[in-house]
């Protein structure tokens, strides 16, 4: 029996690292030591804080979850590792699971993805956000030429943008109230701008601040027949509107996108392992690299979790390291929250 260390939220606002015995891989599993993880900034701080609806409590389950919300749990969708036991195929290399923040674990060998050639393994992380973002797209369907604009310059609404920035004549602007996302927009080749100065007269919004505001901003930001697609989880948090404007006079259209089936428009032909083989594909473009604004050893997540739960830490996704044998440990980060002190390395603000 091998052993292995998971994280725990123990109860809303208390994390923990637990033990874990792990079982010897049959024929069709494999065994993964972890590289890194991902910390799903939006989802796993509403968990963290214990805002999640008892009447999502189903809907919010993670594949590989255990426990149950609020609380124990292990929760977690963005592990990449290196498979150190299992087919001949997969023997020693590196994949992605939508596996918990855990030093190791056994599943089966269909539920991870070997991550292609030109993707460094920490930028795999964010295979679970672009593919987030690529269902966004595919509800959203821009055409040629479209004037589009993503309120929130989070992990979503970034790779959603770094995605826009791809399509032929797309006008895209990013838009966030911390004036520090430029750099990041800079990066992924987009426009940005504060909300008292974003464009108008859009042809879709794509909206991902998780915030009333935000909202009703994209909301405002539309032109005569537009579509705002929603992909903020307010948990349970109340969402206030003013419709009393434009809203019907404009025809406007508020349309809710959510990764856990994939879009209508591709679910005849696409199953979610095409999706997820599709995002980790799009990530060897090193421009998202600009994502990766943090990184902390793996046994300091109970407080790294805590301080992303509480806005003392910024970040847009914080990357977590493991001390897996045989890989050298690449440093991705500006910030580490090991520290109080912020080292710019490449350009990003957290």
């Amino acid at each position: 029996m091998r052993h292995a260390r998971a994280f725990w939220l123990r109860a809303p606002g208390e994390g923990e690292i637990r033990p874990v015995e792990l079982p010897e891989p049959a024929g069709d599993e494999v065994l993964v030591r972890t590289l890194y993880t991902g910390v799903s900034r939006g989802t796993e701080t509403l968990i963290f804080r214990g805002e999640v609806p008892e009447s999502q409590y189903a809907v919010m389950r993670a594949p590989f979850q255990e426990g149950d919300l609020p609380g124990p749990v292990k929760y977690g969708y963005l592990n990449v590792g290196v498979v150190a036991q299992g087919p001949p195929e997969l023997l020693g290399r590196t994949v992605f699971c939508l596996y918990p923040h855990q030093t190791a674990y056994v599943v089966p060998a269909s539920a991870v993805i070997a991550v292609p050639d030109g993707v460094p393994p920490a930028r795999a992380v964010l295979a679970g956000t672009m593919e987030t973002a690529v269902n966004a797209l595919w509800d959203a369907a821009p055409l040629v030429g479209d004037r589009v604009t993503v309120v929130g310059a989070g992990m979503v609404g970034c790779c959603v943008a770094g995605l826009l920035a791809r399509f032929p004549g797309v006008r895209i602007q990013l838009v966030d109230v911390d004036p520090g996302r430029a750099a990041v927009a800079d990066a992924l080749g987009v426009d940005f701008a504060l909300p008292a100065d974003a464009a108008g007269g859009r042809d879709l919004v794509v909206h991902a601040s998780a915030t009333s505001t935000g909202l009703q901003r994209s909301l405002d930001l539309l032109g005569p027949e537009g579509t705002v697609i929603e992909l903020s989880w307010y948990g349970t948090r109340e969402v206030r509107l003013l419709l009393g404007g434009a809203f019907h006079s404009g025809r406007l259209a508020i349309r809710a996108s959510q990764v856990g089936a994939v879009a209508p428009a591709r679910r005849a032909r696409r199953t979610t392992t095409d999706r997820l083989t599709l995002a980790l594909d799009l990530l060897r473009d090193p421009a998202f690299d600009a994502l990766l604004t943090g990184e902390s050893h793996f046994e300091r997540l109970p407080d790294v979790l805590a301080r992303l739960a509480a806005g003392s830490l910024p970040a847009l996704c914080h990357v977590i390291t493991y001390d897996a044998p045989g890989h050298e440990r690449r440093r991705v980060s500006t910030y580490d929250a090991a520290d109080d002190d912020h080292r710019r390395s490449d350009g990003c603000t957290a």
